[in-house]
This record gives C-alpha cells, structure tokens and sequence, in this order.
C-alpha cells in the first residue's frame, strides 16, 4: 500500500460544500468524542462497527456522504481507544483553535480519468496534473491545508525502488549544523529552512496575516520533508546495513522548552526544525521495501567513546557541545567529533569491536 498527495482545483461551489461539510464533521466528531467519555462514565463500551452507525437516522439531514460521517465517528472511537491503551492522550474537542480539517472516505474510489477524481455528492472535482501510479484506490481523505484542498489516496500496489548491490554497512549520528553525519566522513548538512523563513512568518504574525503565516509554515514543512526524502532514499540505495542513533527527540525539545536559559530555549527549536526523527522514520520504511538491514542504537556516551580503543575520553555535557575535534587522552588518536560518534555508533549495531578503523566496513 502506498498514499499519494493530489491537490484538487474545486469549483467555488464543491470549495462552499467541502467547508460545510468540516463544519458538521467537526460537530460529529465532538459528538462521538462526548459520547463515548459520558457513557464510559456508567461502564457503557461501544464496539467499533456498533458506534460508527450511531447517527444513521441522521445523516441524510447532513446532506453528506454516509460512510464519510461513519468514518469521523470510527475515527473519534479509535482516538478514545487508543487512549484507553495509554497509546495516546485524551482527545481534544475541534474548536477553532483545534480546527477540523479533514474528511474520510472509506470506500474504494473510481479509477481517475481526465484529471478529475469522483467524490460523492460532489461529482468529478479536478486536480493539478501529476503522476499517479496506475492501481486500484481502496479508500481516501481530503485534507484543508493552508495552500488550498488535498486529497490523499490509499492504493493497493507496491512500491520499489532500485538499490545498489553491496554489503557495505554504515553509522548515522544526528545533529544540528550537520542534520546526519556517516561514518564514511561524509556529511549532510542541515539548511536550517524553519530559521530562514522565521524572520518572515513573525512578520506575518504581527501584520495579522495568519493566511501568509500559515502558507510560510507550509512552505517550511514541504522543504523538510523533501531534504529528508533525498537522504534517506540516497542513504538506503547505498548501504546494505543502516544503524542510526536513537534519541529521544520530543524528550530533548521539551527539556529545552522548560529551561529558563535562552540558549536551551534556542537548541530545543534547533531540535524540532531539524526534523531529525521524521528522516530516521523514512530511512526505517524505505530500508524495509529496499530490503535494506536497519539497526537502532543507544546513543549512550557514543559521543564520548573513541573508536580507536574504546576509552571514555571525549568531552562530555553542555560545556563539551563546542568541542567539535578532540584527542583520546589514553591513544592519542585525533577525532572529529560527529564522525567518531557515527563509527562507535556503527561498531555498537553491528556488533564489531573498538580496535580497527577496518571494522566500521563490514559484511552485513
């Protein structure tokens, strides 16, 4: 299975019934959500196929599509059942500050023609020319972004992509300067695309131009999700073994956020625009569908280990953040600090000792 994006091109009156048709998806949503908390409070549990046909007396007075009301009521049951789980927290109730901004369509979809694709109780709705694999939609989700109205479409097909024959293996250590530095010495360096456009958005912000502001943040996410499809597709087309530091991203953000100290407040958005979890997380699924071997590691003092000898000898805490080469006191072996922390990541995923440099190049 795999989702491709389309953004469509309504007319004014489909943009009108899409709008009205969030504003009474919001209120089933708030409505299965306050359901299910009140009769929970009296040991009252609801299955799932039981609960998402609650309101169908109702849903013809909507005038939007059945299984598109059913879907906000299974989606409001899935949110409150995975906070049973302790999967998740309490759901939120939509408002305006916590929008309601998508609409599910659980049935199959009519194969696109003509750049249109068929949306009940809409008709044909165009959109932008693209390449969409040929294969059977099993289901989908509009989506209202602040670039205009989305449609994300769920098809049943594989998708592959070639990779290169080797059984080289390679250490990811995260950063900030540098998003992902290898263990082969190579670095890719972070273009910092949230610090560029924040001059602007907070212009934006005090002109009141929450549109312009929004479309910037857009803007930013698209850039970090592009950069980080072209590494991680770079990264798994070549090397067979794949280990990669992990770290407790949201846990490092929020730690800065509640520092009083400027500087922490400064490297805890560093931590968030890096986007550093969401490129692991695509290394992750492409290393499956190329077959590729991926490994996480404990980034336990990794940054303080030589990969010469093993000794604990680099500099470690806040103080030691600037230090960016160093000498093992106990080998006398020069490092640059990312590097070293990429090759003991490496040695600690495959399993190799802390003696050779030979051994940060093996069979997988």
């Amino acid at each position: 299975m795999i989702v491709r994006l389309i953004k469509l091109k309504p007319t004014k009156l489909q943009d009108a019934e899409l709008r009205r048709w969030l504003w009474s998806g919001a209120a089933i949503y708030n409505y299965g959500i306050r359901k299910i908390e009140q009769d929970a409070k009296i040991k009252l549990y609801h299955t799932p196929k039981r609960f998402k046909c609650f309101l169908d007396t109702h849903i013809s007075k909507l005038g939007m599509p059945a299984h598109t009301a059913q879907g906000i009521l299974a989606q409001a049951h899935l949110a409150w059942t995975r906070c049973f789980k302790k999967l998740g927290g309490k759901p939120k109730l939509k408002s305006k500050r916590n929008r309601f901004n998508s609409l599910p369509f659980p049935d199959p979809i009519r194969p696109l023609k003509d750049n249109r694709v068929g949306v009940p109780f809409l008709g044909k709705v165009k959109y932008h020319k693209q390449d969409v694999p040929d294969a059977r939609i099993k289901c989908g989700r509009i989506l209202l972004r602040a670039s205009g109205w989305y449609m994300a479409l769920l098809l049943d097909t594989v998708h592959s992509f070639p990779v290169k024959d080797t059984q080289e293996a390679v250490g990811i250590d995260p950063g900030f300067k540098t998003l992902a530095t290898l263990s082969t010495g190579h670095k890719f360096w972070n273009p910092n695309e949230y610090r560029k456009n924040e001059n602007r958005i907070g212009q934006a912000l005090k002109g009141r131009d929450y549109k312009l502001a929004a479309r910037l943040q857009e803007h930013g996410k698209n850039q970090r999700s592009d950069r980080n499809h072209k590494i991680s597709r770079k990264i798994v087309e070549t090397f067979a073994t794949i280990c990669y530091s992990k770290d407790n991203i949201k846990g490092m953000a929020k730690k800065a956020k509640r520092d009083g100290n400027k500087k922490r407040k400064r490297f805890g958005k560093s931590v968030l625009s890096s986007s550093y979890g969401a490129l692991m997380g695509m290394i992750e699924y492409k290393g499956r569908i190329g077959g590729r071997k991926v490994i996480p590691v404990n980034s336990k003092n990794t940054t303080r280990t030589c990969s010469d000898c093993g000794c604990l000898s680099g500099p470690a805490g806040l103080a030691g953040l600037s230090v960016r080469e160093w000498e093992c006191g106990h080998c006398g072996c020069l490092h640059d600090r990312d590097i070293n922390s990429a090759r003991v990541i490496l040695a600690l995923g495959v399993g190799a000792t802390l003696k050779k440099a030979e051994v940060y190049h093996v069979a997988a």
